[in-house]
């Protein structure tokens, strides 16, 4: 059973790319990277896809799509993270009633960042094909007033990506990704 965590890269036109999809890319990584560094292991796995080609159609989340759709039932979640890493607010989230309730439990341990909102409908180019299938899928929702000053620019740099920020979406990734994947019954459909 899979847990999946994702970010893509977006650098296709100017600039870097640090910021869209960049940090997404960052903090998919960092939340296994803690959890491994901190020695935990969860019952289900987390797998890490860094998306290619979502500007171009998203031709690389159609491929892997294709080549894992015959294993859909062990897809516990989908998580994408796309709309740069600033002050994070909370996920959004797509997925039944019952998956719903779980997902604010867990977010009510973010209690001490201040990070607990559960807002309607997960966004994803890349995990559109998982959740049209019923697989629950969560997507990083933060500050956006910033985020298109910065999209498909020369601007969009690493001097965009306040640590600080990214530190508090790593940890939401983390937490999230990482009780989802540990709970003893997958989320419910």
């Amino acid at each position: 059973q899979i847990v999946l965590v994702s970010g893509h890269l977006d650098s296709w036109d100017v600039g870097q790319g640090a910021m869209d999809d960049g940090g997404g890319a960052f903090i998919s990584w960092e939340a296994l990277s803690l959890i491994k560094d901190l020695g935990l292991h969860p019952k289900r796995t987390l797998r890490l896809v860094l998306w290619t080609g979502e500007e171009q159609g998203g031709i690389g989340a159609e491929q892997y799509y294709q080549l894992h759709k015959e294993n859909i039932s062990n897809f516990d979640i989908v998580m994408e993270s796309d709309e740069g890493t600033f002050q994070p607010s909370g996920l959004g989230f797509t997925g039944s009633a019952k998956a719903r309730q779980i997902v604010k439990e867990i977010m009510t341990l973010l209690q001490p960042i201040n990070v607990t909102d559960v807002f309607d409908n997960a966004d994803g180019t890349d995990i559109d094909y998982w959740m049209r299938d019923g697989v629950p899928g969560a997507s990083l929702r933060d500050d956006l007033s910033k985020y298109f000053w910065f999209h498909h620019s020369q601007g969009d740099t690493m001097t965009v990506q306040d640590p600080n920020q990214m530190n508090l979406c790593a940890a939401v990734w983390t937490v999230v990704s990482y009780v989802i994947a540990d709970m003893e019954e997958m989320l419910p459909r």
